[in-house]
């Protein structure tokens, strides 16, 4: 039997897992890597223009296909690249295996040249982390990585790969099996559980479903939305939940939380039992621990056994996949009519509808509609702060339209790079983005990979001359000190005294999608708002940036105050 390469062997183990693109960025210590995808033709090679950007994009080519995202990347700071995006993966467990580049065996540990232990700074935040120190360990590691990544909680994997032992000659066999020790995942449901819970279902006067991103991690929208049709118990979500059961559903209430809709946290507050599926309870969901659903008892299902009673005792835990226990459910429930509870819901929505102020001017709730009306189907991605809690208050998002966000860490940069690598893998589907004018400057290099892969994404960029959240809350909460928000500001303004409401904005972004090759379109009012959609929707291969100018008056409503309850919602200024 002839013996390959550690490099060969990585290439045709890509080939195995049926991965047929890699988000990759060269260096010294994966050089011969690249040398051997050169040599073959399954795994398509994208070349982002930095490595943060590379893992944001495997991360939304697998929210968005449900396969695995992989990267490759070099050794030093190559590899401390990949810090942020794997913590926004592992946050929100996004399946990825990013293989670092590693200097030699002998070196490690030496201070040599762009060495760093890799595994070692992203042990907290990767649900698995290897360095390869033999290479006939190495096709049972990517084996098991892969594995790893995509089953249980999904997650990111890191494989450090040193160069020489990717040079050595070995066994070519690539695994066909895994056998982990102490890794065994458990999907099914506890029956007994399960039934325990749907009984108290059936008892209760006002039950309510909570859904958090569980739900979508494990694709069970459908099963979800059969099981609410056919027990009329209501829904609510969290931010990562949203699509889990069509917006546009009678029985959905909406968002939860510290941007949540009245109506929903109200719900919370006064319902007698809590399902909740696929979240983890975290802080921008209960406010005050003590006073999160006072009155309800807790059902909770979740894969992770760590997340269940971690921040909210529950009543019934439920250690399973949603879409199992989801299925599983199906065979039980029935339907359990609670005409007076729907009706005190429907009372808080017309008492406090989730809708902008009317303006004569052009607010984000108007872009999002439009957005609503004309397109039929979309994967739409967000970057993180203002535009984000827009989106996820006013998208409609149904079986055809899906949204990807960074929920857990709250990742600014996510939108443009997660754009590219959600329309990579949907190449049919209209892909938006949708940032604020701070988080769309962390990647906007990434324009040039969407021009050079001839990706016709439509970048929309809420410009409103700020970084509009952390404004917020000093208008909101810090007397109106302005500190470090003000993206207009600088030397002229700070040591001139000079007015920053009459200073150019830096960058012309049009200008500057201009100069990548792409098209920019700048929208200032309501009616330019559809001709602009409409032109880049007619595009085949180039992207389109479109800046719509946004009064930095515009806040989101409702707001949870900091160390507030759910009942303790600031409903406008």
């Amino acid at each position: 039997m002839k013996k390959i390469s550690g490099n060969k062997l990585l290439v045709k183990a890509l080939k195995e897992e049926g991965v047929d693109t890699l988000f990759g960025y060269p260096g010294a210590c994966t050089i011969d890597i690249s040398d051997e995808l050169y040599k073959q033709d399954y795994t398509k090679v994208i070349l982002p223009r930095q490595e943060i950007a590379l893992v944001h994009e495997a991360d939304a080519y697998a929210r968005s296909t449900g396969k695995v995202g992989v990267c490759l990347v070099t050794s030093g700071p190559g590899a401390t690249n990949l810090v942020t995006g794997l913590a926004t993966a592992y946050y929100d467990s996004v399946p990825l295996v990013c293989f670092s580049g590693q200097v030699a065996r002998h070196l490690i540990g030496n201070d040599a040249f762009q060495e760093v232990d890799i595994v070692g700074i992203t042990r907290s935040i990767t649900k698995y982390g290897i360095t390869v120190r033999n290479r006939e360990d190495l096709g049972r590691i990517i084996k098991e990585a892969f594995y790893i990544a995509r089953t249980g909680r999904p997650g990111p994997v890191l494989v450090d790969l040193p160069k020489d032992v990717m040079g050595e000659l070995g066994d070519p066999e690539y695994p066909s099996e895994v056998n982990i020790r102490g890794y065994k995942p458990n999907t099914h449901v506890h029956i007994g559980q399960l039934k325990r819970a749907i009984k108290m279902l059936a008892k209760a006067k006002r039950p309510l479903f909570l859904v958090g991103g569980g739900v979508n991690i494990s694709h069970a929208s459908q099963e979800f939305t059969e099981l609410v049709n056919k027990t009329n118990v209501p829904v609510v979500t969290t931010v990562m939940g949203r699509g889990a059961v069509p917006t546009n559903h009678p029985l959905y209430i909406g968002n939860v939380g510290m941007h949540g809709a009245y109506a929903c946290n109200m719900a919370v507050n006064e319902c007698d039992l809590l399902f909740s599926i696929g979240t983890r309870f975290n802080d921008r969901i209960t406010g005050k621990l003590h006073s999160f659903a006072p009155k309800a008892q807790i059902v909770h299902i979740d894969i992770d056994t760590a997340a269940i009673s971690k921040n909210v005792q529950v009543d019934v835990p439920i250690v399973a996949d949603a879409k199992e226990a989801i299925t599983k459910m199906l065979e039980y429930v029935e339907d359990y009519e609670n005409p007076d509870w729907m009706e005190q819901i429907q009372s808080w929505k017309a008492q406090h509808p989730l809708v902008m102020k009317p303006r004569p001017i052009m607010t984000p709730q108007d872009i999002i509609e439009t957005i609503n009306r004309i397109f039929d189907e979309a994967i739409i991605v967000t970057d993180v702060g203002q535009h984000q809690m827009f989106v996820s208050q006013f998208a409609e998002i149904t079986e055809k339209k899906r949204l990807l966000m960074s929920g857990g860490l709250g990742t600014m940069g996510y939108g443009l790079p997660g754009a590219i690598g959600a329309k990579i893998g949907n190449p049919d589907i209209p892909v938006i983005s949708i940032s604020g004018d701070g988080g769309i400057q962390m990647n906007i290099q990434e324009m040039a990979t969407a021009v050079l892969e001839e990706l016709p994404t439509i970048n929309c960029i809420f410009n409103n001359y700020n970084l509009g959240m952390v404004r917020q809350w000093q208008k909101l909460f810090y007397g109106k000190r302005y500190s470090m928000t003000c993206l207009r500001s600088g030397k002229a303004s700070r040591e001139r005294g000079e007015n920053v409401e009459e200073m150019a904005y830096v960058p012309d972004f049009v200008k500057l999608a201009e100069s990548y090759g792409a098209k920019g379109i700048r929208v200032t009012k309501k009616e330019e708002i559809e001709p602009a959609f409409r032109e880049a929707m007619s595009s085949k291969k180039t992207p389109y940036l479109i800046e719509f100018l946004i009064d930095p008056e515009d806040l989101v409503y409702p707001m949870i105050q900091p160390g507030g309850t759910l009942e303790d919602m600031i409903m406008d200024c």
